[in-house]
Formats: C-alpha cells, sequence, structure tokens
C-alpha cells in the first residue's frame, strides 16, 4: 500500500518554506513594521524574567542573539575551562596566576558563546524561522538586520580576543586552533547525524586551553582525558536539548542524535554520561587525586545524573529544556570534586 505520510511531510515543509521566503522577499515598503510588543517577544526558550529585560528596547536584540538570557550556553562553555585548571593543579595546588586565568576564561565564555550563537544564527535565519521554538529569534523576526548581526559577531570576537591574551604564547595557539571548528559546527546538522559530537568538540576545547595555560608549553595527558570526557558530556546533555526539536527538525531536515536515537535516546544518553564519568575519573587518577574525589564521581552518577534521565519527559518540551538546564549543576558537582584537592593542598599552609 502507498504511504503518503512522507509525501505530506515533504508538501508540508516546501509551504512553510516557501510562505517563510516570500515574507522576508517582499518589497521594504509591504514589510510588516515592526512593533515593541514585537521586539520585546522572546523566543521559547528564553528565561521569562531576566536583568536583559531592563535593557534599552533597541539593545534587547543583540542581548538576544548572544542568548544573554540563557546563560546556562556559556556556563556549559566555561565548566570544562575551569575543569581543565583544577584537573591539570591537582598534586600540586593553585597558582595565584589561575585567579587571572578563571577570569579570562569567564569573559571568552560570555564572549566567545555569544559569538558563536550569533554566527549560528545568521548561517541559520531560513531554518530558524521555520522552527517554532526558535523563529522569534532576532534575525528570522526581522529585529535585527543581516549587517547589524554581522557587525555584533565582529565585536563579540573582539572581547574574545582581549581574554585571550591573558594566556601563555602557547596556550593561545591552542585557543585559536578551535576556531575553524567553531566556524564548521552549523554546518554538521546539514551533513551528519553526530552535530552533538561536534559541539563537544568545539564546547570542550578550554579543557585544552586550560591545560596548556598551566603547562605552559605542553598539553598534559591529564588535559586530554577530560576533553575526551566532557565530549561524551556534551553529546549527553545536547541530545536532551536536542529532544524539543525533533518534529521540527524532520519537517526542516536538521539532523541530530536525538533523532539519530530515536525511542533509544534514554540508553544512548546514559551510556555517553557513563563514558563522561569513567574519563572524568581516568583523569583525576592520572593526577593522583584523592579517593574522595573518585567517590564523589560516583555520587553524581546515583543522585544526580540518573534520576534526571529516569524522570525526562522526552515528549514534553518543557521537561527536555529542565533537563538540560540541569547540567550546569552537573559540571558544577564535577568541577567541585576536580578542584577539591588542589583546593586543599593550597589551603594547606594556612591551616597549619
Amino acid at each position: 500500500m502507498f504511504d503518503c505520510a512522507p509525501l505530506a511531510l515533504k508538501v508540508h515543509s516546501a509551504v512553510r518554506t516557501f510562505a517563510y521566503a516570500a515574507a522576508v522577499r517582499l518589497p521594504k515598503s509591504r514589510r510588516t513594521r515592526m512593533t515593541p510588543a514585537m521586539t520585546d517577544a522572546k523566543p521559547a526558550d528564553a528565561l521569562r524574567a531576566h536583568w536583559t529585560d531592563r535593557l534599552p528596547g533597541a539593545w534587547k536584540p543583540y542581548a538576544q542573539l548572544s542568548r544573554l538570557d540563557r546563560p546556562i550556553g556559556w556556563q556549559l562553555l566555561l565548566l570544562p575551562c575551569l575543569m581543565g585548571l583544577a584537573a591539570t593543579r591537582t598534586g600540586h595546588g593553585f597558582f595565584i596566576q589561575d585567579a587571572f586565568y578563571a577570569l579570562a576564561f569567564v569573559l571568552g565564555a560570555i564572549a566567545m558563546r555569544g559569538a558563536g550563537c550569533t554566527y549560528n544564527d545568521i548561517l541559520d535565519r531560513d531554518i530558524d524561522a521555520q522552527v517554532a521554538r526558535t523563529r522569534m529569534r532576532p534575525l528570522p523576526s526581522g529585529a535585527v538586520s543581516l549587517k547589524k548581526a554581522w557587525t555584533w559577531l565582529l565585536l563579540q570576537c573582539l572581547a574574545g580576543l582581549v581574554a585571550l591574551l591573558v594566556f601563555p604564547p602557547f596556550a593561545k595557539l591552542v585557543a585559536l586552533a578551535a576556531l575553524p571548528l567553531v566556524a564548521l559546527y552549523p554546518l554538521m546538522k546539514r551533513i551528519t547525524w553526530w552535530p552533538q559530537a561536534w559541539l563537544g568538540i568545539v564546547f570542550s576545547w578550554g579543557a585544552l586551553v586550560a591545560g596548556a595555560a598551566a603547562y605552559g608549553d605542553t598539553i598534559p595527558a591529564t588535559a586530554l582525558v577530560l576533553y575526551a570526557g566532557c565530549i561524551c558530556w556534551t553529546i549527553g546533555y545536547d541530545t536532551i536539548y536536542a529532544l524539543q526539536d525533533r518534529e521540527d527538525d524532520a519537517l526542516v531536515g536538521v539532523r541530530s542524535t536525538a533523532r539519530l536515537f530515536a525511542n533509544r535516546w534514554r540508553l544512548w544518553t546514559s551510556v555517553f554520561y557513563i563514558a563522561a564519568l569513567l574519563l572524568w575519573a581516568g583523569a583525576s587518577a592520572l593526577g593522583s587525586a584523592h579517593w574522595l574525589t573518585l567517590g564523589i564521581f560516583g555520587l553524581i552518577g546515583a543522585t544526580m545524573i540518573w534520576p534526571m534521565l529516569d524522570n525526562l519527559d522526552a515528549d514534553n518540551p518543557e521537561s527536555a529544556l529542565a533537563a538540560f538546564k540541569f547540567n550546569a549543576w552537573i559540571g558544577a558537582a564535577v568541577l567541585f570534586a576536580l578542584a577539591l584537592e588542589p583546593l586543599l593542598r593550597s589551603a594547606r599552609p594556612w591551616l597549619g
């Protein structure tokens, strides 16, 4: 029997694409004028109350382009940086310059996450217009022009460059080596079912930069193993994030591990979280961390990761978004486990 479902999906997608194209190609005199209410409209996944709400109206779309109203992104980008710094200081303790590195990582994470989101929105503006969760973003909604988005992208990259100046020469080279990978990321969802893996490669890069900053002229094995763990972690949490868009992604042809894993997403996501915990534990062991650190990793898996995955409802976008955001707490717990030994070692002279 002929199955008309695939044909219906294609027709639906074509109609939506044509409608969007017709809207954005109208002459300026015939386009819908943006009203204050439309300018203030938020994407579906934005926080309902945030300090960016108090910004002047003309500034708000740029804050949305940078996802400043969604701090979870820069937090997840920052955590591998701080994890890498903590893991490489195990057995040695922290140094004064580590405080400057940490501040630079904060500035760099906010700036480069904003730049990455802006670049992603520039390339994905047509796709975003067809997805319910993203169609109110500044570019598809018309709140920001393409030219102004490119200018904003450049300004954020300059802020990231300022943060980079704090690090030693070799660490700067390691950081700059990630730029081609960042530039290619928005294309991955079009050519591979594993864009989450590419995101892991990019989002976890800070662990390598931290290792290079700590050692000065090389990347230690501890940082490499930690980096691999962070990649697995990113695949896990970004698969959860992509659960929100599976239906829309199928219509517009966007690929993801959430679609690839289908009904077995819970099993495969669990595998990546377990792999992350094992690799993080391996990085700690390479640094001769205290047994307590390894115990904390076990507690994180049993009391944080497992309940999160067990309670997650893949058919409820709010449940998927809440689980995704919970990964900031998981990352903070991992950072605490990694930083415990170097913190105690640094505090020893003060404790007598």
